[in-house]
């Protein structure tokens, strides 16, 4: 129980603590450039990539088989899409409101939502890497947190530029990187069960890290 409660701890904190900086980052700087912003969520891309690269699917498949591997990245894969389904539709419905009249504001709201999802996996994936080894999870959660503040940033910039205030845009910052805490604490649950739903945990991490990615870059191309 208590290196469970340890895990979760540790997901919580680097999780919230990636976003804040972020969120602190993008309240407080007062121009803000599309190359800057382009260029930091590529790097978040490009050492996301190398987590599932190098770290995720390895780990994988060191300690279980392709099957394992395989089915893992399919779910998680699935999974984000089924995620972004939803928040689209939900903001579909919500458009003759108060929000459509700010562009920004619902871009922000959206954004935040959307990483609040997309940080569960990434939690998931510190608690099962610390039930595969702590030097693994301890890395993917220092990777992780870098990651978080390019998020943060995203997430914050069109927020304050549609006129929420700062104090509000921070709280919405930290508590989007909440699920990370709770993703770490799912993981070192069930992680616990077998190696063999290690690996699935570890799978199904890369695969929604994946689709995160891809669409991220599909989305700045356009």
């Amino acid at each position: 129980m208590q290196e469970i409660i340890k895990t979760t701890l540790i997901g919580l904190f680097f999780g919230t603590f990636g976003t804040t900086i972020g969120g602190i980052i993008g309240v407080v700087t007062k121009k803000h450039s599309k190359k800057f912003l382009s260029f930091v969520l590529a790097f978040a891309s490009g050492l996301m990539m190398a987590i599932i690269c190098f770290d995720l699917i390895p780990e994988a498949l060191g300690i279980s088989n392709l099957i394992s591997a395989i089915t893992g990245i399919l779910l998680g894969i699935a999974m984000m899409i089924f995620c972004d389904k939803l928040v689209e539709k939900k903001f579909t419905i919500e458009e003759t409101n108060e929000i459509k009249s700010n562009t920004l504001l619902k871009t922000g709201i959206i954004v935040s939502i959307g990483l609040a999802i997309h940080n569960f996996p990434e939690g998931l994936a510190i608690g099962s890497g610390f039930g595969a080894s702590i030097k693994l999870g301890l890395s993917l959660a220092i990777a992780i947190c870098l990651h978080d503040i390019p998020e943060g940033i995203s997430m914050a910039i069109p927020m304050k530029n549609g006129g929420m205030k700062k104090s509000k845009v921070i709280f919405l910052v930290v508590l989007s990187g909440i699920t990370t805490g709770i993703g770490a604490l799912v993981g070192a649950i069930i992680g616990g069960i077998s190696e063999e739903v290690i690996a699935i945990c570890l799978s199904f991490a890369a695969g929604a890290m994946l689709y995160i990615i891809s669409r991220r870059i599909n989305s700045r191309s356009k």
